[in-house]
């Protein structure tokens, strides 16, 4: 992609509201652009993102044995009356009535519409299991969004829905959703933790939560070395009063416990699993036949937030330049960078030889074409975040060499032409 036939329009100025570094600079990077309180739209270079985000999370489940649905975002209320949870979620819930008064909300979660889906569709116990998912635009009414993308009140996330005939089913496909969630996030590249959680609104037996460690995270997180792991919010009082006193002291340091010795760190969540049980299928009459019965079918829900994704890996990755993106969600492979080449024509054949070297080998590149100052096209680069930038100048032209500086530590190589396509 050349620069002069992109949108990409950045900004020095820090957004006045913003107060997480990622909301700072996805704005600044002409990544995404605020509607309203809570809603943003999202740009060319952000949506290149999250559509690689997607990708990750779509293979994974689908070659987890997963199948893709597309659900409504409009949800009849009466569903939620079904299960009791239009009053349990509140005002978090946007609510309105279509020209014949029937009443509708904005889906905060797809529960009950899966739900509804597969009392009609499940007929047998050889039916099953199923895992069902979804990639789609949510709303909550938060009552104070903030942080940009982080906690907005519309957002995308993926949601699936397991079920199995029995406990042990509902066990074996948490277990293996388990096991997915950890290859998309190490597929990502997050520093992340695993951790026991509270199941709030959604419900069910039991949950973890996937959290980035970033010392930004709304959650405290506190694990030991081996074979425990928390959201402070679940620990018993006194431990958790212990830990509270400690980070209101700034103090971070290990603790002594019954669990030994406990680390305390931030983390934002990325992804949650629940085993729900029979809370949605007993309620809204989910069953089939099986030896002779009608046996109410055992529930999992997972959820992964895929625009918050983004932001996270903001959070978990930069400097006081920029993004510093992982080759895996990148928005290009790499920054083609000339000098002078509007008053070079050795540069810019050079230039374009390599762009078009790249374009054949499938290598993302963003060559900016610009007319501007150096000085602008590095800081764009760095702000940017792709992971390496190759500078095309006269001086390297003579040497027969490509200029190569890795974006994570800025530092710089020169390399022949011949091993260029050797950094991908």
């Amino acid at each position: 992609m050349k620069a002069s036939s992109f949108h990409y329009k950045t900004l020095k100025e820090v957004p006045k509201d913003a107060e997480l570094v990622s909301h700072k600079l996805m704005v600044r990077a002409n990544m995404i652009k605020p509607l309203a309180s809570g809603i943003y739209s999202w740009l060319p270079l952000g949506l290149k993102i999250l559509n690689k985000v997607e990708e990750i999370i779509r293979k994974n489940m689908n070659e987890y044995g997963c199948l893709e649905v597309l659900m409504p975002m409009v949800q009849p209320k009466s569903l939620w009356d079904e299960t009791g949870r239009s009053e349990k979620m509140g005002q978090e819930l946007l609510g309105f009535s279509d020209r014949n008064d029937r009443k509708f909300y904005l889906g905060p979660t797809h529960e009950e519409v899966i739900t509804d889906i597969c009392r009609q569709e499940l007929q047998s116990h050889k039916d099953l299991p199923k895992t069902f998912y979804q990639i789609q635009t949510k709303f909550r009414d938060e009552i104070r969004p903030r942080f940009g993308i982080m906690r907005g009140r519309e957002f995308l996330m993926k949601d699936a829905y397991s079920f199995d005939i029995d406990e042990n089913g509902m066990n074996k496909s948490y277990a293996t959703m388990k096991e997915c969630y950890k290859k998309i996030f190490d597929e990502i590249g997050f520093d992340y933790k695993i951790v026991k959680a509270d199941s709030g609104a959604i419900g069910g037996n039991m949950s973890e939560e996937f959290h980035v460690l970033a010392n930004s995270g709304e959650d405290t997180l506190v694990f030991n070395e081996k074979d425990f792991s928390s959201n402070l919010e679940l620990l018993e009082e006194d431990l958790k009063k212990q830990i509270e006193d400690k980070i209101n002291n700034n103090d971070f340091s290990d603790i002594e416990s019954k669990h030994g010795k406990l680390s305390i760190m931030k983390g934002i969540e990325v992804g949650h699993i629940f085993e729900l049980g029979n809370k949605y299928s007993e309620s809204m009459g989910l069953s089939v036949q099986y030896n002779n019965v009608q046996k109410i079918l055992e529930m999992g829900c997972y959820g992964i937030g895929v625009s918050r994704i983004v932001a996270a890996t903001i959070e978990q990755n930069h400097d006081d330049q920029g993004i510093i993106f992982p080759r895996s969600i990148s928005p290009f492979d790499c920054s083609l960078i000339s000098i002078n080449e509007n008053k070079s024509n050795k540069v810019k054949e050079k230039s374009l030889e390599i762009y078009n070297l790249f374009i054949t080998n499938n290598i993302e590149v963003f060559y900016d074409d610009r007319d501007v100052s150096l000085g602008v096209k590095f800081s764009d680069a760095n702000l940017m975040g792709n992971p390496y930038q190759i500078v095309i100048s006269e001086g390297n032209i003579q040497e027969n060499l490509i200029e190569v500086i890795d974006r994570r530590d800025q530092s710089k190589s020169k390399i022949k032409e011949t091993e260029l396509l050797g950094l991908f």
